[in-house]
C-alpha cells in the first residue's frame, strides 16, 4: 500500500447531529429518541441507549441513524471514548444522531463502510486522534476539521474488501465464543438465584443488617479538577456484579479524602437509572480502586460483618430487584433510589458458613467465565494485530 491519504477526500461528509430537546426516559417503540453517548460506549453499537424527543412532530429525519451508518464520539469527558467509531447494526426505526456524535459518511466509490469502521479503530489513526483533541473544562472533543485531516492508508476496494472479510472471520469465532460465554453466564445466575433463594427464609432490613450507608460527592463547578485532583467513580464504573471504565477527576480536599475514600470490600449501589432492571444494581470495590472517592448518585455500603461478595450477590438478586420494582419512585423516566428504601431493602440473616457456601460456588463458576474471557480477549488481540499488519502493508489478504 505505502501511500497516505487524507480521510477528507474519501468521504462525503461529517455530519453532526441534534442538540437538545430531549426528556431523560427511553422513547416507546413507536415515538422517536436521540442516541445517548452510552450507545457507543461499550464496544459496540448499542440502540437502545436512547433518551425520548421531547417535541416528536419536530423530528429532524434527515438524522436518523440507520443500519451501515458508522458513527463517532465527538465529544466526552473520557479522552478514550472520544474518536471511539462503532458501526451501526440492528437499530430500531426512529433514532436520531446526537449533537455529541458524528456520522462519518464515506465516497461509496472510493471508501466502503467497513473498511472506514476498521480505519478509525487502527492504533495509527486513534494515535492522531488524541494529538488533535482539545480539552476544556473536563471535556474532550475532536473537530470536524481534524476528522476530515487524519492521514489514513490509501487502499483499492478490492483489496479493502478482503480486509474487511479477514476480520469478519476473526469476529465469527469471536462471536461464537461470546456465545458460550451468554448461555454459561446466564446458567451462573440460575444457579446463584437458587442458592439465594433457599437463604431467603429469615430476612431484615437492611438497617438491621450492621451496615453504615454513605451518599458520595455532589459535583459541581467547584469540583473542576484544578489544584488537588482525585479520581472518584461515576455511575458509568459500576456494572452488575464489576466495576469497569476510566476513573474521572475531581477537585478533593484532605476532608473529601477522608469522608469519601474507598476501602476494599466496600460495596456501591447505583442510585438511579432509566431501565428498571438496572436500578440498584451492586458492585464490589476491590484493590484497584482502593482510596478512590464516588459521586453522589452512588451509595457506599460499608457491613461490619458479612461477606461483601455475598452482599453484592444477594442486592443484584431477583428478590431485590423485585422490591426496587415495586417501590422506587420514577422522575421523567429516571428510577431513583433514596436513602430510606434502600435503608428498607429486605436482607437475609444467614451464617458465615452459608455465605462462604454461596461465595464459594459463585467463585468457582466465575474463574471459568474468567478463562472464557480471557480466550476472547486473546483472540480479540490477534485479530486487532492482523488487521493492522493488513492495513500497513506488513501481510496481504488472499483473495477469496
Amino acid at each position: 500500500m505505502g501511500s497516505e491519504v487524507l480521510l477528507g477526500s474519501l468521504l462525503a461528509d461529517v455530519e453532526v447531529g441534534v442538540a437538545g430537546g430531549t426528556q431523560t426516559k427511553p422513547p416507546a417503540d413507536d415515538e422517536w429518541g436521540v442516541l445517548r453517548l452510552s450507545a457507543m460506549s461499550s464496544g459496540r453499537f448499542t440502540g437502545e441507549q436512547a433518551k425520548r424527543l421531547a417535541v416528536q412532530a419536530s423530528a429532524p429525519q434527515r438524522y436518523e441513524v440507520r443500519d451501515g451508518d458508522v458513527l463517532m464520539v465527538r465529544v466526552n469527558g473520557a479522552q478514550h471514548l472520544v474518536g471511539a467509531a462503532r458501526s451501526v447494526t440492528r437499530s430500531r426505526p426512529g433514532l436520531l444522531l446526537s449533537d455529541l456524535l458524528f456520522r462519518i459518511v464515506p465516497d461509496g466509490d472510493r471508501l466502503l463502510p467497513g473498511f472506514l469502521d476498521l480505519l478509525l479503530s487502527s492504533h495509527d489513526v486513534r494515535r492522531q486522534m488524541r494529538m488533535a483533541m482539545r480539552g476544556s473544562s473536563g471535556q474532550f472533543q475532536l473537530p470536524q476539521a481534524a476528522v476530515r485531516a487524519l492521514e489514513v492508508p490509501n487502499v483499492s476496494p478490492d483489496q479493502q474488501r478482503r480486509i474487511v472479510a479477514a476480520h469478519a472471520a476473526f469476529a465469527e469465532r469471536v462471536a461464537a465464543l461470546e456465545g458460550v460465554a451468554a448461555k454459561r453466564a446466564q446458567l451462573l445466575d440460575a444457579l446463584v438465584e437458587q442458592l439465594l433463594g433457599a437463604c431467603a427464609d429469615e430476612t431484615v432490613s437492611l438497617a438491621e443488617a450492621d451496615v453504615a450507608i454513605g451518599a458520595g460527592i455532589t459535583l459541581g463547578a467547584h469540583r473542576v479538577p484544578h489544584l488537588r485532583p482525585a479520581g472518584y467513580l461515576r455511575v458509568a464504573n459500576v456494572r452488575k456484579g464489576w466495576i469497569e471504565g476510566d476513573v474521572a477527576l475531581l477537585e478533593a480536599m484532605e476532608r473529601d479524602h477522608q469522608r469519601y475514600a474507598l476501602r476494599s470490600g466496600d460495596l456501591l449501589v447505583v442510585e438511579g437509572h432509566a431501565d428498571p432492571e438496572q436500578i440498584g444494581r451492586c458492585a464490589v470495590v476491590g484493590a484497584a480502586q482502593v482510596g478512590l472517592l464516588y459521586q453522589n448518585h452512588l451509595f457506599r455500603l460499608r457491613f461490619d460483618d458479612m461477606l461483601p461478595e455475598f452482599a453484592m450477590l444477594w442486592l443484584n438478586s431477583r428478590t431485590v430487584r423485585s422490591y426496587w420494582t415495586a417501590h422506587c419512585a420514577t422522575s421523567s423516566g429516571l428510577y431513583t433510589v433514596n436513602s430510606r428504601l434502600l435503608e428498607g431493602v429486605p436482607f437475609p440473616r444467614v451464617s458465615r458458613d452459608e455465605q462462604e457456601r454461596v461465595v464459594g460456588v459463585w467463585k468457582a463458576e466465575s474463574r471459568a467465565a474468567s478463562l472464557l474471557k480471557q480466550r476472547i480477549d486473546k483472540l480479540r488481540t490477534v485479530q486487532q494485530a492482523v488487521v493492522e499488519d493488513l492495513l500497513t502493508g506488513r501481510s496481504k489478504a488472499n483473495a477469496a
